[in-house]
This record gives C-alpha cells, structure tokens and sequence, in this order.
C-alpha cells in the first residue's frame, strides 16, 4: 500500500519526466504514421484502417498496457494473413475476425497463460520473421511499381523479373516506371539517411525523410502515380459492424485465422516486450496484463473496422531509444496521430503509394536478417534446419503452417535430445570398458540391455555411466538387477563393476526427496 509521500514522490516523478516523453511522442508519432499506412495498403485495405489502428493502439492499448514502453500499431507480421483473408472473403470479414482474435487474446491473459509464449525456440521465431520478411518483400515490390501483387506468396517471388522490367521499361503509356523511380528514391533515402545523416537529426525517423522528399517529388512532377486513399473525415473511415457476420466464424477458416492472428500477435508482442525489458532499467513486464491489453486494444480496433495490432519492436525501440520514461510517450503518440488524420487529411493524401511501398520492401528486407543464421549456428545445424523449414513452408503454404511446422520441429529435436544415447564398448583380453553417454531412459532400454547381454561372461566388465545426462526409473532398475545377476552368476572370479556411486547417490537423494514431498502433501491433506 503507497503511503501519502510515496504518492508525492511518484507524482514528482511523473512530472519530471513529461519533456522526454513528450519528445519520444514525437518520434515515435513520426515512424508510426508512414508504417501504419504503409502496413494496411500491404494488408489490403485503405490506410485509413491502418491509422486507426494506430491511434487505438496508442491511446487504448498505451493506457493498460503490461509493458509501459512497449508501442503498439499495425504489424507488418499480420499483414500476410489479413491481405489472404481479405483476398478471400471481402474486407467485411476483418470485423468478426479481429474481434475474435481479441476475445482469444484477452482470455489467453485472464488465464495466465502469458509465460507460455517465451517459450517458443528462436529458431522458429527467427524462421518467422524471415518468412514475413520475405513475403512482404515480394508483395510490396509489385506495389512499388504501381503494380497489382499476385496471389500467392511464390508467385509474388517469381514474377519480380516482370517487376522490375515494368519499372524500366513501361508498355501502353503506363507509369509503372514513375512509381518505380519514387520507389527507389525513397529506399535511397532511408539508406543514405541512416549513414550520413546529422548527429543533431538522427532522432529524425529515415523512413519519414524519404517519404516527405518522395512526396515533394512527386507533387512538384505532378506524377500520374498512385496516391493515399484517405476519406475527409476519420468517422467517414469507422466500418459499424454487421454483426450477422459473426456467424462466420463458425466456419472453419475464418476461425483458423482468428487463432492464427491471436497466436502470432501474442507471440510477436510478448517476444517484443522482453526484448524493451532489456533495452531499460524500468519496471519489467507483466505478460498477462499485455496480452489483455493487446485483447482489448484489438477488440475495439475489429469493431472499428480497424486492422489487428500487436506490440510493435520498431517503434518500441524507437521509444525507448529516444528518452522515453513512462507510457505516457505511447498515449501520446496516439494522440498525434489522431490530430493529425483528423485536421489535415489533405497531407496524407499526397503521398503516393509506391513510396509507402518502399518502405515496406526495405522492411521486408530488414526482417529477413542474415544475423539470426549466424547466431543459430552456434548451438550446431538442427536449430538452422528447424529455420529453414519454418522459412519455406510459410512462403510456400501460409504463415501458420510454417510456425506450426517450426514448433513440431522443435519437439522433435527436444524428444530425440532426451532420447538419443550412445553406447562405446572397448574390449580387451581381460576387461570391457562400456561407456554410456546421453539419455538413458525406457525408450532407449531394450539397446543398452542388448550390448549388455552380448558381453563375454569371462572379462571383467566396467560399466561407466557417470556421463549420463538423464536416466530413468526403468534403466536404474534395470541395470541394478543386470549388475547382481552377473556377478552371481559369475564363476570366473570376473567382477562387474558400474561406476554409478555418484549418479546413484542422486537419484536416491531425489527419491527421498519426492517422497517426502509426497508424504507432506499426504499429511496436508489429511488436515484439510
């Protein structure tokens, strides 16, 4: 309970803190508003469902958030499936389906069950990302040319040749070579901007520079390109939901991608709150209270006619590197992004598509990160070939194929890892030395009594299994009573000898310590 001077202090606190997150408001306003168009183009749908988002995020999600520093918005992760499943269904579909993904989110927090997402192995994340990257590349290179994206993920990848001779060579006075040379100015910018831009204006984001000069060149060309397609008014953008489309979600794909945007929008936010735990000294996360934000946040964003949304790394990076203190500096980037769309709409219209596309392309780029391949390889080729296989089944089939195939993968190496045990018999012409090194468990039995039993009875026989990893109630027993059966039964005068004292004395402890666990529960119980 806070004493009256703690809530001095607190408020104090508080108020100090109002010029850094001001400023981080600002620039982190400024990364949100090129992506948070850019994100809906690339998911099929006006910007203006992406800028909502962006503001529910900001000002809903900011306020209850379980990470105070962590940024939430459109995700150009999701975008791969909101884009198949408005190609699929109509835009209609988004309403129900968001907000079923947020009903999932917000008992997934209610539940406790937030933890359970940390444990998700890097490789499949990595493998995630990559296959996101790679698939918003493809798409969003088709846009940049003032092109229609094709309608699978593989399809968008082999037809970048047909691209990139429309940027240069345009048949039937088209002015895909127009879009083309917005596009690339502005990838320019952004690379030139990260190297060579002014110590003083490095908080300035390099994705909005190259969309202002993008735009300013292309307004004073008076280019015949695609441009933001934004209504007047923000309400005129609110979809009120039919709600007779709710029974949809009895059909069997529409609830697939409502799971599918649940689980990889908490995947994604939680993973982006542990790595902003890291970036500050701050108050760490509470994972359940994310998730019912990111519940609520996307809930109200589904009845909007909104895009879902997730914890977004980007811009949570973007906050804490800029001076951010506390969840203010989210809220009001929301707030900024609201004032924004509301009184001056005009702006927004001129940017042309093409440069938002850009930014999405060097996105998609970025996300593939050669970095993740290098750090895998560390712990040997299995985590690398879980990452490949994540990586083509998410662009050759679909996103949640790929993570459920990554995620198998991973189970499978945990279950060979516990199971897989190698046995070295190195004989001589008077004693067996039997190494046993792994996981020695009922599974791996049946091979260890095998070697033992095919042993010469007229050596002596040293068996070493100190080296073992695991062994379980089924091998101690076993090798217990394959050890006094030998040497009874030996007349040779040739000992055996399992070197398990050590691994023995653990195992026992362990026992007694379990069963005295067990015996207090016992005995709880009974008071009760």
């Amino acid at each position: 309970m806070l004493r009256q001077g703690d809530v001095n202090v607190l408020s104090a606190d508080s108020k100090s803190t109002f010029p850094q997150d001001a400023l981080a408001s600002v620039v982190v306003f400024l990364v949100a508003l090129p992506l948070c168009m850019g994100i809906a183009i690339a998911s099929g749908v006006p910007p203006a469902a992406g800028l909502i988002t962006g503001i529910i995020g900001g000002i809903v999600v900011g306020s209850l958030s379980g990470c105070p520093l962590q940024v939430s918005g459109p995700a150009a992760g999701l975008a791969v499936i909101v884009y198949d499943l408005v190609n699929r269904h109509g835009i209609e579909i988004l309403v129900p389906t968001v907000v079923a993904a947020g009903i999932l989110q917000l008992a997934a927090g209610f539940l406790r069950v937030g933890q359970l997402f940390r444990a998700i192995a890097p490789s499949v994340i990595y493998g995630m990302l990559a296959g996101i990257g790679i698939l918003i590349f493809g798409a969003q290179f088709h846009v940049m040319v003032d092109d229609q994206p094709r309608d699978n993920g593989l399809a968008n990848l082999i037809s970048i040749p047909q691209a990139v001779m429309k940027g240069i060579w345009p048949a039937d006075g088209s002015s895909h070579h127009l879009a083309a040379m917005i596009g690339i100015t502005t990838i320019a910018v952004v690379l030139l901007w990260t190297k060579l831009a002014p110590k003083r204006l490095k908080w300035v984001p390099g994705a909005l520079v190259a969309v202002v000069l993008a735009t300013f060149a292309a307004q004073v060309a008076r280019m015949d390109i695609r441009y933001v397609d934004l209504p007047e008014s923000l309400i005129g953008a609110l979809r009120l939901p039919d709600y007779g489309l709710f029974g949809r979600l009895l059909e069997t794909e529409i609830l697939v991608a409502a799971v599918a945007l649940a689980f990889i929008a908490s995947a994604e936010t939680l993973l982006s709150a542990t790595a902003v735990d890291q970036m500050h000294d701050g108050p760490r996360t509470r994972y359940n209270k994310e998730l019912v934000s990111q519940g609520v946040g996307n809930m109200l964003s589904g009845f909007a006619g909104g895009l879902p949304m997730t914890g977004v790394i980007v811009r949570s990076a973007t906050n804490v590197a800029a001076g951010a203190k506390t969840r203010r500096s989210a809220i009001m980037h929301g707030c900024w992004l609201l004032i924004l769309v509301a009184a001056a709409p005009s702006l927004l219209r001129m940017v042309p598509t093409a440069s938002l596309a850009a930014i999405l392309v060097y996105t998609g780029y970025k996300l593939v990160n050669p970095q993740n391949i290098r750090r895998l390889l560390k712990y040997g080729g299995p985590p690398v070939v879980i990452y490949a296989a994540t990586v083509i089944v998410i662009v050759s089939v679909d996103l949640l194929a790929g993570i459920l195939t990554g995620i198998a993968l991973s189970l499978a190496k945990i279950v060979y890892a516990l199971s897989r045990m190698d046995i070295e018999v190195n004989g001589g012409d008077r004693r067996v030395e039997v190494h046993v090194k792994g996981a020695a468990t009922f599974i791996r039995l049946p091979k260890l009594l095998d070697t033992l039993e095919k042993l010469p009875a007229d050596r002596e026989v040293h068996l070493h299994i100190d080296k073992l990893e695991y062994i379980d109630h089924a091998c101690m027993d076993a090798l217990d009573s394959w050890e006094q059966k030998r040497n009874g039964a030996n007349g040779t005068g040739c000992k055996t000898v399992v070197e398990w004292d050590e691994l023995r004395e653990k195992y026992r402890l362990r026992n007694r310590i379990v069963g005295a666990n067990g015996k207090a529960q016992e005995v709880a119980a009974a008071g009760s």
